[in-house]
C-alpha cells in the first residue's frame, strides 16, 4: 500500500512539473508586445481615445534609395551602464515645510499661467498650430496639426492637468498627417515638437495612441532620408517625399541636422524596430569624421553642407541660433544610449574645450558694483579662417541653454570645471535678466567683454572709454540708455523663450543651490508682468520699456511646452522628472533613461 502511495505521488510530482514546464514554454512563445512588429500588435487604448489612422502609409511607401536591413546600424548591444549621479543628493532639512510651502506657492503661480494659457488656446484656437493671444484666434506655423497640443501633452500630465490631457489625446488620436496647410514642413521642427512631444507624453502615461501617431510620423520622417546618400532634407516636401525625390541641402544649419538623434533613438528603443536609429547613426559617424577638420577644430560651423560629407568653407561658430541644439544632443545622446556609445562623449568633450577656450567671455562690470563682482560668463560668436580667429561678444536668448549644457556634461563626464562654469554661464543670462528694465534680456545684444589676452574669463576692471566706445558703434542711439556694459541691443524683443530657465532650473537640481530658486522667482514674476493679456500671454516688442510693454501677438508652442515646464519642474519636488531618470529633447520633453537590469 505504501508503495501504491509513493508511486502515485510520484506521478503527481511528474505532472505539475510538466505543467509548469507547459506554462514557461508557452510564456516564453507567447507575442509580447515589446516583440511584435509594429504592423501586426493589438492596441490597448482609453475608452475615450479613438484613433484614426492617417491616409497615406509612409511605412509602406516604396524607397528610392532603399536602406537594406542587413545594413542597418542596430541600437548598442549590452545593458546600460550605471551613469553619474547627475541630481544634487536633496535632504529632509534642505526640503523642510517652510522651503516646501514657499516652492509649492510658486509653483501654483506657474500653474495658473499654463492653464490659463490652455483655456484660451481651447475657446480660441483649438487644433490650430498656436493661439495669437491679443487677436484671439488661431495660427497654423507648423503645418497646421495643432503643434500646441503636441507640444503641451506631457506640461499638462507633469502639472497634474490629467483632463486637459485627455482632451489633447483625444485630438491627437485622429489626426492625419497627410493633412497640412501647406506643401512642406521643417524635419526640424517637425521631429522636436511632434515627435518629441508624443514620445515623451507616451513615456510618462503610456497611453497606446500616442505611440501609434509617433510611429506613423516617424515612418514619414524617415523618408527624408529617402536620398542619395542618406543625409536628412529639413525641407520636407511631401509630394517629392513621396517620390522620393528629395535631396540634402548643400547649406543646411547644423542644428537641424544634429537635432535628430534623440528622437529617433528613443523611437527605436521603444518599437525595437532599428531603421529610425540606424539613419541618425550615420549622421553620427559623419559629425565624429568632420569634427577635427574645420575652421574651429572641435567645433562644426554654423552651417554644413550636406552633400559633401558635411565640410564647408564656413566661418561662423556659435553656440547660439542655427546651432545650439547639435552641442546639446551630444551628452544627452550618451544618457539616452545608456552610456554605450562613448562616441558621444569623446565629441561632447572635445566642443565644450574648443568653445570654452574660444566662444566664452567675461563681461568687463562697472565698478558700482560692491567689492565682489558675480562670477558670471557668456557665450559669444566666433568667425575663423584657421589663421585669424575673432570673438564678436555677441550675446543670444537662444544660447543661454549652454549653461544647464556645460553642468549636465560636467556631471555626466566627471569634468566639475565644466559645472562651474554651467552656473556662471546660467548665471550670467539671469544676471542679464535684471539689467534690462522689464526684468528680461533681449533676443540679442552685445556687451563689452574683459580684454583678457589668450584668457577671455579672467576678471578685468572697468573702462568708460571702451564701453562709450562700443555703445557709440552699436546700433543703439544713445549709450547711456544701455545698462553698462551692453554696446547695443540688435533685437530688442522677447519671444516667451525658455532657455535661461532652463539652465537655472538643470543648474539648480545639480548643485542644490537654493538662491537659485529665488532667480528663478524673479525671473518668472518679470516674464508675467510684461507678457501677460488679458486672456494669455504675449511675446513682446521691446524689454528696454519702462512700463507698459508693447505685445506681439505670439504664444508659440514652447511658451507651455518648455518655459512654463521648466518654472513649475524648478519649483517642484526634485524627484519629479528627476534629472537621473529623464533626459530632455530641445523642446523641453523628457525621455525616460534606460537602466541597468538589477
Amino acid at each position: 500500500m505504501a508503495l501504491l502511495l509513493l508511486a502515485g505521488h510520484r506521478r503527481l510530482q511528474r505532472l505539475a512539473l510538466t505543467a509548469v514546464i507547459s506554462l514557461i514554454i508557452i510564456f516564453l512563445l507567447l507575442p509580447r508586445l515589446d516583440r511584435v512588429p509594429m504592423s501586426s500588435r493589438t492596441w490597448p487604448s482609453s475608452p475615450w481615445v479613438t484613433y484614426t489612422r492617417s491616409s497615406f502609409d509612409w511605412a509602406n511607401r516604396p524607397q528610392k534609395h532603399p536602406i537594406l536591413q542587413s545594413s542597418m546600424t542596430r541600437l548598442p548591444e549590452g545593458t546600460p551602464r550605471e551613469l553619474p549621479r547627475i541630481q544634487h543628493q536633496f535632504s529632509k532639512l534642505e526640503l523642510d515645510e517652510a522651503h516646501n510651502k514657499t516652492q509649492g506657492e510658486r509653483r501654483d503661480a506657474v500653474r495658473d499661467a499654463a492653464r490659463k494659457s490652455w483655456q484660451t488656446y481651447r475657446e480660441f484656437a483649438w487644433g490650430r498650430d498656436e493661439l495669437a493671444p491679443v487677436q484671439l484666434t488661431g495660427v497654423d506655423s507648423f503645418s497646421g496639426w495643432g503643434a500646441t497640443l503636441f507640444d503641451a501633452l506631457d506640461v499638462l500630465w507633469i502639472m497634474g492637468l490629467k483632463k486637459e490631457f485627455k482632451q489633447a489625446v483625444a485630438v491627437v488620436g485622429t489626426v492625419d498627417w497627410d493633412k497640412t496647410t501647406g506643401d512642406t514642413c521643417s524635419l526640424f521642427e517637425t521631429n522636436i515638437r511632434y515627435l518629441g512631444g508624443l514620445l515623451a507624453a507616451y513615456d510618462l502615461s503610456h497611453e497606446e495612441v500616442l505611440l501609434r501617431k509617433a510611429v506613423e510620423l516617424g515612418d514619414m520622417l524617415y523618408a527624408a532620408f529617402d536620398t542619395p546618400n542618406h543625409m536628412p532634407a529639413n525641407s520636407f516636401d511631401f509630394f517629392k517625399a513621396k517620390q522620393g525625390q528629395l535631396v540634402a541641402d548643400k547649406r543646411e544649419s547644423s542644428a537641424a541636422v544634429g537635432t535628430l538623434s534623440m528622437e529617433f533613438t528613443r523611437l527605436s528603443q521603444i518599437t525595437g524596430n532599428p531603421k529610425y536609429f540606424s539613419v541618425i547613426d550615420n549622421i553620427k559617424l559623419e559629425l565624429e569624421k568632420t569634427q577635427n577638420s574645420t575652421n574651429l577644430p572641435g567645433m562644426w560651423p554654423t552651417f554644413v553642407d550636406l552633400q559633401d560629407n558635411f565640410l564647408t568653407p564656413d566661418t561662423s561658430f556659435t553656440l547660439g541660433a542655427m546651432a545650439d541644439s547639435a552641442y546639446e544632443y551630444l551628452s544627452k545622446m550618451y544618457s539616452l544610449l545608456g552610456g554605450l556609445d562613448q562616441t558621444y562623449e569623446k565629441m561632447h568633450l572635445k566642443a565644450m574645450t574648443t568653445a570654452k577656450n574660444n566662444l566664452l567671455f567675461r563681461p568687463m562690470l562697472p565698478d558700482s558694483y560692491p567689492a565682489v563682482q558675480p562670477d558670471i560668463l557668456f557665450s559669444g560668436t566666433i568667425l575663423s579662417n584657421t589663421r585669424i580667429i575673432d570673438l564678436i561678444p555677441e550675446v543670444q536668448h537662444l544660447g543661454c541653454f549652454a549653461g544647464g549644457m556645460f553642468a549636465l556634461g560636467g556631471r555626466l563626464f566627471k569634468q566639475e570645471e565644466h559645472v562651474k562654469i554651467g552656473e556662471q554661464l546660467a548665471r550670467g543670462c539671469a544676471w542679464a535678466y535684471a539689467a534690462f528694465p522689464t526684468g528680461i534680456m533681449p533676443e540679442v545684444s552685445h556687451i563689452v567683454p574683459c580684454e583678457g589676452g589668450v584668457d577671455n574669463l579672467a576678471p578685468c576692471e572697468w573702462n568708460e572709454t571702451r564701453w562709450r566706445g562700443g555703445a557709440t558703434r552699436g546700433a543703439a542711439a544713445e549709450p547711456t540708455k544701455l545698462p553698462k556694459p551692453f554696446s547695443d541691443v540688435r533685437s530688442t524683443g522677447y519671444l516667451l523663450r525658455p532657455e535661461a530657465i532652463e539652465s537655472i532650473f538643470i543648474l539648480y537640481r545639480i548643485t542644490g543651490k537654493k538662491d537659485l530658486l529665488d532667480i528663478a522667482w524673479r525671473m518668472f514674476q518679470a516674464v508675467k508682468k510684461a507678457t501677460e493679456t488679458k486672456h494669455a500671454f504675449s511675446a513682446i516688442e521691446d524689454v528696454r520699456v519702462v512700463g507698459d510693454t508693447v505685445k506681439l501677438n505670439s504664444m508659440e508652442s514652447f511658451w507651455i511646452a518648455e518655459t512654463l515646464k521648466y518654472f513649475y519642474l524648478t519649483f517642484s519636488d526634485p524627484d519629479l522628472i528627476s534629472l537621473d531618470d529623464y533626459v530632455f529633447n530641445t523642446e523641453a520633453h523628457p525621455f525616460r533613461i534606460p537602466k541597468p537590469t538589477t
